[in-house]
């Protein structure tokens, strides 16, 4: 059963969902395309999950991008053919080495090789398996981001009986299997190599050994046990899994699918998972491949290593839309995956959410919140960007939100922790956020600094109080025309005179914020206010900021 509904989609979309060319369109065309040749009368969406390790966040995003394209092809169908989304583990895997997060490797090494839904639960106990654990902790997520999917695991279809015919004409067609695998592998592997591999009777344990007899007629393969005893088994109940390049195209052939994404690092076997599939008498689905996340050093996030994000790292520090949109941009381009990537997706979020007020429903549909929210995109109102608050943070060092809603009612009249829910919880995420990540480094001014910061203090003090952001900058950048330093001839200002360098803002943000950079200076200020500034400005002449940051 479907842990959330799916979504209603507003007809207006349907018309211009036509000719949309935001890069889930152009992959549900295709299936459309497919559908209509095949005459088949339903869309199966499949993502796979393999739980050797915590699902981290590309994991989410297969299911994330999926949807995208399952909402595109249910507007191109105008909602008219049935979707489903299943979202398969791996979970009879064998594991083949300790994951480094598992809090205690040497109780885990007498299981090394037994399917994962076989290993015992190492952190909590609570589940039945280290399997059903990792299963758990994806669905979790899935959940309460509203996903609608199916979600199923390879244990329980292989035992259930699900593959057991597509596994019983893989037997027949054995050598045909062969002669896709054989050439893709080395000598050595080869003289071993087997599509089957059978679960020992004995230990438990997956067993990668070559198979004596493969029994067609019986639909049973021999081998040797651990005992060094032949033994025989049914290819199906359970009782083998398939190595993982032909399982591919088996669970394609034995479910129908019609859609699967994928990483780069499958690439090179999309063509092994097609034929193989063919043989067993499916059609392979369509395919998109995705750019693989990197960690900060540029090197690929492993579920084993665990260098990535998890889920819930990156749910600590912004909202879930945030991460969608990070999801939704340039699937095709290897992008790094790292902390400091969370401020920008917060606040792009935004823009697009403001955008989309404005827009006809073709602008609509090319807009990444539309794809974000799956078609159904709420109304957020954000007067104050997420830099800005991680700049508020910096500044006051607030112990409570309370202390950043003081300065935040002050800014905008009437805004309210109750009135925006959103603001509110952006306050939470940035003050977590300031607090493990933001390093201030300050350093003192020179003497030309100095003089500007003295005459950017003395602008300010001739301000109304309730001067707003733009009045502030423009007072700002009045004092920099001033300055030779911080004048660009490369541009004109106001009276005709050169125009202002951000090396002057910059300046300000090293020497009042600690920071390399920030949003724009009269923003922060307005937000701040002018008298806060006006004392951060004296602080930073006196020393007090270089002391405190000692």
């Amino acid at each position: 059963m479907s842990p959330a509904a799916l979504p209603e989609l507003d007809p207006s979309f349907f018309e211009p969902a036509q000719t949309a060319r935001a890069w889930p369109f152009e992959e549900a065309r295709k299936i459309v395309k497919r559908l209509e040749k095949s005459g088949k009368g339903e869309a199966l969406f499949e993502t796979g999950y393999g739980p050797s390790g915590l699902p981290h966040i590309g994991t989410f995003g297969e299911v994330a991008r999926t949807t995208m394209v399952r909402t595109a092809f249910r507007l191109l169908t105008r909602d008219q053919v049935p979707t489903r989304l299943l979202c398969f583990s791996d979970d009879l895997d064998g594991m083949r080495k300790i994951p480094d997060t598992v809090p205690s490797k040497e109780a885990m090494e007498p299981h090394l090789q037994k399917p994962l839904t076989s290993v015992p639960d190492p952190w909590t106990n609570e589940y039945d398996s280290f399997g059903h654990h990792n299963n758990a902790m994806l669905r979790r997520f899935l959940d309460t981001f509203g996903f609608d999917y199916e979600f199923a695991s390879a244990t329980d279809y292989y035992r259930s009986g699900k593959f057991d015919h597509v596994l019983r004409l893989a037997a027949e067609r054995y050598d045909d299997i062969m002669a896709v695998m054989l050439p893709t592998l080395g000598a050595e592997r080869q003289a071993t190599y087997s599509p089957f591999l059978p679960i020992s009777p004995i230990s438990g344990r997956v067993l990668y050994v070559p198979m004596k007899e493969v029994n067609a007629k019986d639909g049973t393969v021999t081998f040797t046990d651990e005992d060094g005893r032949d033994t025989t088994v049914p290819v199906t109940g359970g009782n083998v899994k398939m190595q993982w390049k032909p399982d591919f195209g088996m669970r394609w052939a034995a479910l129908d699918v019609d859609f699967e994404m994928f990483g780069k690092d499958h690439q090179t076997n999309q063509h092994i998972y097609d034929k193989i599939c063919a043989i067993l008498g499916g059609t392979p689905p369509e395919h998109y491949v995705f750019e693989l996340f990197l960690d900060a050093e540029g090197q690929k996030i492993s579920k084993s290593k665990g260098n990535g994000l998890t889920i819930d790292e990156w749910l600590t520090y912004a909202p879930t839309e945030s991460l969608g949109l990070y999801m939704f941009q340039k699937p095709r381009v290897a992008k790094r995956l790292h902390f400091d990537v969370i401020p920008r997706a917060v606040d792009e979020y935004a823009n697009f959410v403001s955008a989309y007020e404005r827009q006809d429903a073709t602008a609509r549909l090319e807009n990444p919140a539309f794809h974000v929210h799956f078609g159904n995109v709420p109304k957020v109102d954000m007067p104050v960007t997420f830099a800005l608050l991680l700049n508020l943070a910096t500044a006051s060092n607030p112990e409570t939100p309370e202390v950043m809603w003081g300065y935040i009612s002050a800014y905008a009249p009437g805004v309210s922790a109750k009135t925006h829910p959103h603001l509110d919880a952006l306050v939470g995420y940035a003050m977590r956020y300031f607090r493990d990540f933001v390093a201030k480094t300050y350093r003192a001014p020179d003497d030309v600094e100095r003089a500007a910061l003295e005459a950017l203090s003395a602008a300010f003090a001739d301000l109304p109080a309730d001067a707003d952001n733009e009045t502030i900058q423009n007072a700002a950048l009045d004092v920099a025309r001033g300055i030779e330093r911080y004048q660009d001839h490369t541009k004109t200002g106001p009276n005709g005179g050169p125009g202002v360098s951000g090396d002057f803002f910059q300046m300000l943000y090293q020497v009042l914020i600690g920071q390399e950079r920030g949003p724009r200076f009269g923003s922060f200020a307005a937000l701040y206010g002018i008298d806060n500034t006006r004392r951060l400005i004296a602080d930073a002449l006196a020393g007090r900021l270089m002391t405190a940051q000692s």
